[in-house]
């Protein structure tokens, strides 16, 4: 029987493993900026992230198209008047499988090289235009970004170990409860070995 006044369960995030035929159906830079778009903007019209995006509406509303085909979008019917067609994210996040990169069809490696060069785009973009925008925030929101780097000594197994106890830590502040002063806060977080010797 559960605890009277325990906290409700967060509902865990939903997200998309990717395989070899929906990274096939993702791996387009506007199709991977476009599903971002939605997920951190919410719902949009073709036009609208034609607009966003510095785009054609119809570019952008063929690409999601193909992205609704592939299940990565979905129609936002409470949202939509008379012919305007509007689109949401189908899940919350991606999750990238790195046997992907080693498949044995070079179309399914081509796809992954594309997808990932994709991801470092955006994350370097992002970057970027906060280091552009920073002095327009508060200080104490520049007290609260973060732009640091750390090299640890470990094996594959304490690393994996590592991004996953992190990946828990961000989630648990899904979901908080909105209250003021709340903005929408990018984390980025990025883990490879080097070669020191």
């Amino acid at each position: 029987m559960p605890e009277k006044n325990a906290e409700p369960q967060k509902p865990e995030p939903q997200l998309r493993k990717l395989d070899a035929n929906s990274l096939r159906g993702l791996a387009h830079p506007l199709r991977i900026r476009l599903l971002g778009d939605l997920r951190l903007h919410g719902p949009a019209t073709a036009s609208q992230l034609a607009q966003r995006l510095g785009e054609s509406s119809g570019a952008t509303s063929y690409h999601l198209r193909q992205l609704a085909a592939y299940g990565f979008v979905e129609d936002a019917p409470e949202h939509g008047k008379g012919r305007e067609r509007w689109w949401r994210p189908a899940q919350d996040g991606t999750i990238f499988d790195e046997a992907l990169i080693y498949d044995t069809d070079p179309a399914t490696r081509g796809a992954a090289e594309v997808f990932l060069a994709e991801v470092v785009k955006i994350h370097e973009q992002e970057l970027s235009a906060w280091l552009g925008e920073a002095h327009t925030w508060s200080m104490e929101w520049r007290r609260s970004s973060e732009l640091s780097d750390f090299s640890l000594q470990l094996t594959p197994t304490q690393s994996h170990e590592l991004v996953l106890k992190i990946h828990d830590l961000i989630n648990s502040y899904r979901d908080l409860p909105p209250s003021e002063g709340t903005e929408t806060v990018r984390f980025h977080t990025h883990a490879f070995p080097v070669h020191t010797k």
